[in-house]
């Protein structure tokens, strides 16, 4: 289950709002665009496929750096290592 801080994250990435507590009454919206109380409730179901894209989307970047530098994962561990 997701935290309010990971769907706040995920609702409004750029920031620009201070948060007391878990509930949305407690977000104030200083910088941003302010959301919706249904926003805010329906992102705890939408956040862990928004997630699961946000991973799919970093392997498949690794995966095609990877192939275009012609090395696999573990040589690239070794020289970052």
């Amino acid at each position: 289950m997701a935290t309010s801080s990971e769907v706040l994250s995920m609702l409004i990435p750029n920031g620009g709002y201070v948060q007391v507590g878990t509930e949305y009454e407690g977000i104030e919206f200083i910088e941003c665009e302010s959301i919706t109380k249904k926003q805010y409730t329906d992102g705890f179901a939408q956040y862990d496929a928004w997630k699961a894209q946000q991973e799919t989307t970093k392997a498949e970047a690794k995966s095609t750096l990877l192939e275009r530098l012609g090395i696999t994962a573990e040589e690239a561990a070794l020289l970052l290592g």
